[in-house]
């Protein structure tokens, strides 16, 4: 037994003990009662016996009591909603059409730099806030709960227009509360069909693939339909096992020679029922099947594959996920992969994007050299969106860097300009090749080569080509003899 389990132990018989005083006082009042006032209280064995039996039955019964409440809450006791258990428990009586899950992105942040009671507060308040919300549109019989620390479950019998409507109201009236900022993402799914453990999962699923920049004109507050999500994990799944990637690459243009000597791979998965399945609903799924690493190395694989049906000064970049570079059995598989095929291991750059630093950031820059020394070469995405990438940049020199995207589509800002020269200085003065990305006009084209950026990449140096598009390019003649 823990230490902290013990300690909790003995403080609830403690107050089992102080709540069974009233009872023993009770039951001396009763038995004082009973008997001849006149006569010398005599208490036999027996009547002490049962007065001993009387005060241990009560004060185990309340320790009972307590257990039990605490074992069978219903609420969460910091945002004092449902529990999940009780949540759940609710929906099999409730039946709802839609379910919706509100997720307070920047939790960890708040977490690390408020106190506990500070956060605590405001969680309680979003909670208030919702049951607000509702309420003041008519909509009394709302289900709220807590699913993880950050994430609010919301289940109602209504359309899913005006829940979208009410939870775009409270992130925009309740993106400050008491001085803290809060970043929001919400997710809908309507036709739970009752599987609500797994209708929950796959609102985190929607939740988290918000966050991967991918198609920005598909809106991400999109209701999604739960038999449409489970549908989309059996497209993943057997796209996955059968080997069905879709990419598209994305031309790097070297601004020195105005050549194109790499591109950067964009992956969708093939769908054998639908259309091609987007980073943002794919990587989520793969992440919490555990299906990352058997990813990464079918997407290697296949751009190692590729590599002799375009020229040999071709380079491509492409994004790895960290887990599977640390993990041992991933690297044993691409090295013997790399051995096989004999080919040159520089023109593979691989992608890190990490928005916090490592708690192991001497063990993980070890891995990276690892791959290094096979050839490999590095390069961070997003470079200057955190203080991580600056945090890495000062232990290990990386190969390239590709600007956030802020960067490039704010260049009249002075304060961004100013940044981004800075930046290209240092980089340069330590020899890292630095990419912009998201160049659509010439303004752009011009003012990126004064500051010195090595390439540009977006709709204003060519639109991506599709893998066939680029074999047709590169190497003609091996089209009728290459399945893609």
């Amino acid at each position: 037994m823990l230490h902290s389990q013990k300690e909790e132990r003995g403080r609830r018989f403690t107050l089992a003990l102080r709540a069974g005083i009233p009872v023993l006082i009770l039951t001396f009042l009763v038995f004082f009662s009973t008997i001849d006032k006149e006569a010398a209280i005599k208490i036999s064995t027996k009547d002490g016996i049962l007065l001993t039996a009387i005060t241990f039955i009560a004060i185990y019964f309340i320790y009972f009591l307590m257990n039990l409440s605490v074992q069978e809450t219903l609420i969460d006791q910091t945002t004092q909603t449902f529990n999940k258990k009780a949540f759940i428990k609710n929906l099999e009586h409730y039946h709802p059409d839609s379910l919706a899950c509100l997720s307070v992105e920047n939790l960890p942040s708040l977490n690390e730099n408020y106190s506990s009671d500070q956060v605590d507060t405001l969680l309680y308040s979003i909670s208030r806030g919702l049951n607000l919300l509702f309420k003041q549109n008519g909509i009394k019989n709302v289900l709220i709960g807590r699913n993880r620390g950050s994430e609010f479950l919301i289940a109602v019998n209504e359309n899913y227009q005006q829940i979208q409507t009410i939870l775009e109201t409270m992130i925009r009236q309740n993106s400050r509360i008491n001085d803290i900022e809060i970043e929001y993402r919400f997710a809908i799914i309507t036709n739970t069909h009752h599987h609500y453990d797994k209708a929950i999962v796959q609102l985190r699923d929607i939740i988290a693939g918000q966050s991967i920049k991918d198609d920005k004109d598909e809106n991400p507050s999109t209701p999604r339909d739960a038999k449409e999500l489970s549908d989309s994990e059996r497209d993943v799944i057997a796209s996955l096992k059968e080997k069905k990637l879709s990419l598209s690459f994305r031309a790097l243009l070297n601004v020195h020679n105005d050549t194109i000597n790499t591109y950067e791979i964009a992956v969708r998965l093939k769908s054998n029922t639908s259309v091609d399945i987007l980073p943002r609903i794919f990587l989520p799924i793969i992440n919490r099947l555990g299906l990352g690493r058997e990813y990464d190395f079918i997407l290697i694989q296949h751009i190692i594959d590729l590599l002799p049906f375009v020229d040999d000064r071709i380079s491509f970049t492409f994004n790895l996920s960290p887990f599977s570079l640390r993990d041992r059995t991933f690297q044993e598989q691409l090295f013997a992969y790399l051995e096989s095929s004999n080919i040159d291991t520089s023109r593979l750059i691989i992608q890190l994007y990490e928005r916090k630093t490592h708690h192991d950031l001497s063990g993980y820059l070890k891995t990276l050299k690892i791959y290094r020394a096979k050839g490999l070469r590095i390069c961070i995405d997003n470079f200057g969106s955190s203080n991580a990438s600056l945090e890495y940049m000062k232990h290990f020199k990386f190969d390239m860097v590709q600007f956030d995207r802020d960067y490039s589509t704010n260049l009249e800002d002075e304060t961004t300009y100013a940044m981004l020269h800075s930046l290209v200085k240092m980089l340069g003065d330590l020899h890292v090749k630095t990419v912009a990305k998201w160049v659509d006009n010439a303004a752009q084209k011009k003012r990126l080569k004064k500051l010195g950026i090595d390439y540009i990449q977006g709709y204003g140096v060519h639109k991506p080509l599709t893998e066939e598009e680029l074999i047709a390019i590169y190497h003609p003649s091996s089209l009728q003899n290459i399945t893609i």
